[in-house]
């Protein structure tokens, strides 16, 4: 069974129980007035890497849709580029 941390002493050993938590790989449940909450759990090389996959496919994503709204909206003869290099002259 993991073991129990309160939401204040979790706030006052923050660093201490992460340290544990990473270290020994131990779990934690947060209470609230007693109630439980949330598991503080370490996380697997697996995990942080969907994890990180996630983000990179929803920046990816982000950055198309930013480039067609761009291309839907440019009102210039002249490419993005072109009017970089102007503008470095």
């Amino acid at each position: 069974m993991p073991n129990t941390i309160g939401v204040r002493e979790l706030k006052n050993r923050t660093s201490h129980v992460l340290r544990v938590v990473r270290e020994e790989m131990t779990e934690y449940i947060v209470t609230l007035r007693g109630e439980p909450v949330a598991v503080l759990r370490p996380l697997t090389r697996e995990e942080v890497e969907r994890l990180r996959k996630v983000e990179i496919d929803e920046t990816l994503t982000e950055m198309k849709s930013l480039a067609q709204d761009i291309a839907e909206n440019w009102t210039s003869d002249k490419s993005g580029v072109e009017l970089i290099t102007e503008q470095r002259r």
